[in-house]
């Protein structure tokens, strides 16, 4: 009994199959939503990654003039340094 209704079932389940109009079909205002949220979300992302970095290489380059200072002054070079008056 159990193998007829499921057999049914898959016949009237195939006959009853239709596609929907290509047109007509749209993601609407949910998918619109949807993928604003997403592409805001990527920009600010890519802003804070940007600002990050920009930070770490600051960073590093106050480093490399810090050591550059120190190695100066270790030398005796205290009058040759980078060029930029202390404050």
């Amino acid at each position: 009994m159990t193998t007829l209704f499921s057999a049914a079932t898959a016949v009237w389940l195939l006959a009853d199959e239709t596609t929907p109009d290509p047109d007509t079909v749209t993601p609407g205002v949910v998918g619109f939503i949807v993928t604003f949220l997403v592409a805001a979300v990527t920009v600010l992302l890519v802003i804070d990654m940007v600002r990050r970095v920009r930070r770490v290489n600051y960073r590093e380059q106050v480093r490399a003039e810090l050591e550059e200072e120190l190695a100066a002054q270790s030398r005796g070079d205290k009058g040759k340094g980078t060029g930029t008056p202390k404050r």
